[in-house]
């Protein structure tokens, strides 16, 4: 169907609002995680950043598997084939389930090697290891809810996942309160509290999601969980197809961010501090591009999926423009008011002067990140998965991680990583973007053949 310009720019701007509250409601979570134990102490706040910077990549790689459902659900949709909507779902929750419980039993023989293999001070060490156990209780509802979010979205309902996520983060940020200060009479678990509030987070966060696929119109009308059906290794094939490489190209991308927080327990505790706020902050900022990457597969996965070829080329370009647009109004404020910034994590001035140092390059960085995201949620639209692989593997391990190091051995110190993180951006923003127009032309002319 052919619309204007202005109604694509509304009907996108309806569809990312909700995505967009989502997500920075659901970074919250780790956004007062990180203020709380921060406000707790040093070390809890660098025992989180070490547990988080273990758990981020494998959690977003795994979760990211299973965000080949909105893909699949979206095209189903536009291609008017909703009966098929309700066998994929199933067997997603059934291979979440799996991926969730071989998570948990590899996490408990593993963890311990690697922390101890780390370079860490006690009390940091203590902390991600208690704070990583925690979280491990949240891992089943947090996957089985990934699957019903992108069931959700991939049918264009983003309000009702936004509704769901809004409701948990009163209760995560009172359960931080209490966990981390030993309030109410509970034991003060410094930055292990977070874990465990998350943890109970997920469980809720799931029920509410089951409540109203199974209740609620028009979830309730593919009936989802009526029967139990048996396992599709086939349905299970296809959603791994597109699902492995969607996964491990969010885990390339995060886990190098991930490896630098890693590597820089070299350094104090208060650089390690210094550097948690400073990516924070910048991960914050990130939910826009995110959040527009995600409305992109949604909105140019059901133009393809209709076979709307020119539409899909059309919401590409309002993204892309958005996003670029609200990151260059980003940059201003990040450099103006870093110091500014840093005090909403820490009262300690030493890390302060640290983390506004390391804002100043979270400027250039989300600038790339404005371009690279969007361009691969519209990729992901069209499913083109399997390049995108390629480019955050070149991007990020053969170019952003070896400049970073190489960097930081010289006079910039820490700061080097950052250099090489914006480099490995660059090239990520550059190689996407020839992907997605070679794409583009491709279809456009298949279409008028």
């Amino acid at each position: 169907m052919n619309t204007t310009k202005t109604d694509k720019i509304s009907r996108f701007f309806k569809l990312l609002l909700p995505i967009l509250i989502t997500q920075v409601t659901l970074f919250s979570m780790s956004f007062f995680d990180t203020i709380m134990s921060g406000n707790s102490s040093p070390g809890d706040l660098a025992g989180v950043a070490i547990g988080v910077s273990i758990w981020t990549p494998i959690s977003t790689g795994l979760t990211g598997i299973l965000v080949a459902i909105t893909t699949m659900v979206a095209n189903l949709n536009g291609a008017k084939q909703d009966g098929k909507i309700t066998p994929l779902v199933m067997q997603a929750l059934y291979l979440a389930g799996i991926i969730a419980i071989v998570i948990i039993i590899i996490g408990i023989f593993s963890i311990h090697p690697i922390l101890n293999h780390m370079n860490l001070d006690p009390k940091v060490h203590r902390v991600a290891l208690h704070f990583l156990f925690a979280l491990s209780f949240g891992i089943l509802p947090l996957f089985l809810y990934t699957v019903i979010r992108q069931f959700i979205d991939g049918l264009g309902k983003t309000r009702t996942t936004m509704v769901i996520t809004v409701i948990s983060v009163p209760v995560n940020v009172i359960l931080n309160y209490f966990l981390i200060f030993g309030k109410a009479g509970l034991p003060r678990l410094g930055g292990v509290g977070s874990g465990v509030a998350s943890a109970i987070t997920y469980w809720i966060i799931f029920g509410i999601a089951f409540y109203i696929i199974k209740s609620k119109k028009p979830f309730s009308s593919f009936n989802l969980f009526k029967k139990l059906t048996p396992i599709s290794f086939a349905t299970w094939k296809s959603i791994l197809k597109l699902g492995v490489p969607i996964g491990l190209s969010i885990f390339f991308e995060v886990s190098v961010f991930s490896v630098v927080t890693l590597l820089l327990s070299e350094f104090d505790t208060e650089t390690i501090a210094a550097h948690t706020v400073a990516m924070n902050f910048a991960s914050l900022l990130y939910m826009v591009p995110l959040s527009i990457s995600m409305a992109l597969t949604i909105a140019v996965g059901y133009e393809v999926g209709a076979k709307e070829f020119q539409n899909a080329k059309e919401y590409s370009k309002i993204g892309l423009v958005m996003a670029v647009s609200i990151a260059s109004f980003f940059g201003i404020i990040i450099y103006l008011f870093r110091y500014d910034v840093a005090g909403w994590y820490t009262n300690d001035p030493s890390v302060q002067i640290l983390a506004g140092g390391f804002l100043i390059f979270a400027v250039m960085f989300q600038l790339f990140d404005a371009i690279a995201a969007p361009i691969q949620g519209a990729l992901r639209g069209y499913k083109d998965v399997n390049a995108t692989l390629i480019m955050m593997i070149l991007a990020y391990w053969v170019i952003a991680l070896p400049v970073g190091y190489a960097l930081s051995n010289t006079n910039l110190g820490a700061k080097g990583y950052w250099v090489g993180l914006i480099v490995g951006l660059g090239v990520s923003a550059l190689t996407l973007s020839f992907r997605l127009v070679q794409l583009q032309i491709k279809k456009l002319k298949l279409s008028e053949a």
